[in-house]
């Protein structure tokens, strides 16, 4: 059965993203690295803010001058002329779209109403010469329906909304308020209207097409920038059509680290669609081939490496141990030091059911402000890592699952620990270094999902969910509305 949902071409448009090769689903699969499920739901969110899409097609819509000459039984040869078609007073009743599964998805903008002005010119010879112009309003009610057809064309999935139909259910016209003798009108009311009718028609539905062009490199554009930073990217390309049932929309992308003109592969993904809910408006599916690459790259870029100093170090040590500092650490602290932690290698990601397995090889020095003495502790650590987003911030949960001091050092060579003070430096990275590293991160992160206006939106009834191989993310979501209106604005002005 076939289900309904008031939505737009909002939801069409979130769809159209760019590839470099499409195959068919099944084949896809084992190169996705990120999944994208739009539900039902989502649609009721989305209806929003369909007629402002639909305005923008309206009211951006250049309507040309038409010129031609019409044969009348009355005048014999009468030349005309339509000019300065503009729209005034438009108002869109409601919006519905259908999902069709396996073949695109219809959209239904019913009741607009609007008033078309313009000038109208005619001329004709007939036993004197007329040459008249006359101002016209057109008061119209139409429905609009758009059958986008979703399909992979030269490297992306792309939407043809070449199926576009304007039903004029209401056509008044008026020439100067009506003034006009009765007879002008009723020769040209039809043949204006007429004309009227296939102008609109095909400005509107060739604007509509141009409007969702200008969304999808928009959003396109929009989800790369999300995803990168610096000299870091993810080719988001899909790797398919979308697959359409009745109750989601779903993409495949490549998810895809770039760095230093290196791009990682994926040949064997884990995924599957049944991984995926339907009872959330949005789920995202990420794997940990897409999150690998960019810890290697964020390591590569030297993303992991933090000085600390002053008041905020001598802070960190205050923490409540269970084993007595070593006596060098104490004298450190009494030097003005700087303190540098960073990875030595990148660090390895797995996910498990339990969270997200990170184990790094990290190593931290701390330099007297004389530099004349120093200690230098290079450690393994392996933590168990959730995520979540709480109040418009990105928060991270690590379990320590191993921690194993290997190498230290200080300023006169290979340094030799008492079990006690290995002890200690454990206690250390647990209590310290690691919820240290992670407030970090949760800035970094949340900044960085600030600055891609991850916090204009509603994000509500979340959950991240780490299962074997991959992190699924669902939730729902509220449109900030002013975002798509601003966009339109500056885009259509």
């Amino acid at each position: 059965m076939r289900r309904y949902a008031a939505s737009a071409p909002v939801l069409v448009l979130i769809l159209v993203q760019m590839g470099h090769a499409c195959l068919d689903s099944q084949s896809a699969y084992r190169f996705t690295g990120t999944v994208c499920r739009l539900t039902y739901p989502a649609a009721l969110v989305l209806n929003e803010k369909t007629t402002k899409v639909i305005e923008a097609a309206f009211q951006h819509a250049r309507y040309p001058s038409i010129e031609g000459e019409k044969s009348m039984s009355i005048f014999g040869k009468v030349d005309y002329g339509l000019h300065n078609l503009e729209i005034y007073n438009l108002s869109i009743g409601r919006s519905e779209v259908e999902l069709r599964p396996n073949e695109g998805v219809g959209i239904a903008i019913s009741n607009v109403s609007a008033v078309f002005k313009g000038r109208f010119t005619y001329a004709y010879s007939w036993l004197i010469s007329v040459s008249q112009s006359v101002d016209f309003e057109i008061e119209s009610h139409i429905d609009l329906a758009i059958n986008p057809r979703l399909y992979c064309g030269r490297g992306k999935v792309a939407a043809d909304t070449s199926d576009c139909h304007l039903i004029f259910h209401k056509l008044n016209l008026h020439l100067q308020g009506d003034r006009e003798p009765g007879w002008l009108k009723r020769i040209f009311t039809e043949f204006v209207s007429l004309t009227v009718q296939l102008v609109v028609k095909g400005q509107v539905c060739s604007e509509i097409n141009s409007v969702a062009n200008i969304l999808s490199d928009f959003i396109q554009e929009t989800a790369e920038n999300f995803l990168s930073d610096g000299g870091i990217g993810v080719d988001i390309s899909v790797t398919s059509a979308p697959v359409i049932t009745s109750n989601y929309i779903e993409s495949y992308h490549k998810g895809l680290t770039f760095y230093n003109n290196t791009k990682a592969v994926i040949t064997a993904s884990v995924f599957n669609p049944a991984q995926l809910g339907e009872e959330r408006m949005l789920y995202f599916w990420i794997s940990d081939e897409v999150m690998q690459p960019l810890m290697t790259a964020a390591h590569l870029d030297g993303r992991f490496v933090r000085y600390i100093s002053g008041q905020e170090l001598t802070d960190l040590f205050k923490a409540d141990m269970s084993t007595a500092m070593p006596n060098f650490i104490n004298q450190l602290l009494f030097s003005a030091p700087v303190l540098k932690v960073w990875s030595v290698s990148a660090p390895d990601l797995w996910t498990t059911p339990d969270g997200t397995h990170v184990k790094a090889m990290a190593a931290v020095e701390m330099t007297s402000g004389s530099g004349a003495s120093s200690l230098y502790v290079e450690m393994d650590v392996e933590v168990s890592v959730r995520a979540s987003y709480e109040d418009k911030k990105f928060i991270l949960t690590a379990k320590p699952l191993s921690i194993s001091i290997t190498n230290t050092s200080n300023h006169e060579g290979t340094l030799q620990l008492e079990e006690a003070h290995v002890n200690y430096l454990k206690e250390a990275v647990e209590k310290i270094g690691i919820p240290k590293v992670l407030s970090y991160l949760e800035h970094g992160i949340t900044t960085l999902l600030d600055r891609q206006g991850l916090n204009l939106f509603d994000i509500m009834n979340h959950d991240v969910i780490p299962q074997n191989g991959y992190v699924l993310i669902q939730m729902d979501f509220g449109f900030p509305h002013h975002l798509l209106v601003e966009f339109l604005r500056k885009t259509l002005e």
